[in-house]
Parts: structure tokens; sequence; C-alpha cells
């Protein structure tokens, strides 16, 4: 019987993130964030569930630093920021970010 609860309780989070549309956005350091940031959003359409500057502009086939600052204006305009958080190396990683573009 726990178990069953357990599976239904995620079940009921993973349909709550994906309708409510909640995204992992990381920011790695650069220059106009040199700490770095990691960003809890909402509606924002087109991201993966974690995703990065880096990693949605490799998809897109433009990975520059264009494409990352009007990433990061994209989100930033459109979306809501629930949550900011420390950078996290770890996030970014999952991302999907190529390895030319780490830190």
């Amino acid at each position: 019987m726990k178990l069953l609860v357990a599976i239904f309780a995620a079940l009921a989070v993973t349909l709550t993130v994906w309708l409510g549309g909640i995204r992992v956005f990381v920011i790695q350091p650069i220059g106009a964030i040199p700490k770095g940031v990691t960003a809890i959003v909402v509606n924002i359409r087109g991201l993966n569930f974690i995703d990065s500057p880096d990693a949605f502009c490799a998809r897109v086939g433009q990975p520059n630093l264009i494409c990352r600052g009007m990433s990061i204006a994209r989100v930033a305009g459109e979306g809501s920021v629930v949550l900011r958080l420390p950078y996290s190396q770890t996030l970014y990683d999952l991302s999907g970010a190529p390895d030319y573009a780490a830190p």
C-alpha cells in the first residue's frame, strides 16, 4: 500500500511540473553574471526540464555569445522566475551543454 501511495505521489508531482511548465534554467558563470545562477522559471516553452543557454543554443545550431544572451533575455522577459539559487555545476552538466562551453 505504501508503494502505491509513493508511486501516485511521484506521478502527481511529475504531472504538476509538466503541466505547470516549471523549468530549471542554469546560467554558467560569464562576464555579466560572474557567479552564475540557477533559476526555477515558469511559462517558458521550448526549454527542457533542466536547461542552460549553451544547451539551448547548441540544439538550435547557434552556440555563440549572441545566442546565449538572447536566450537569457527571453527567459527573463517571457518567463516568471519563481526562485533563484546559486550556480550548480551538476545541474549545468545535466542540461546537456556541450563540453567546450563549460566555465
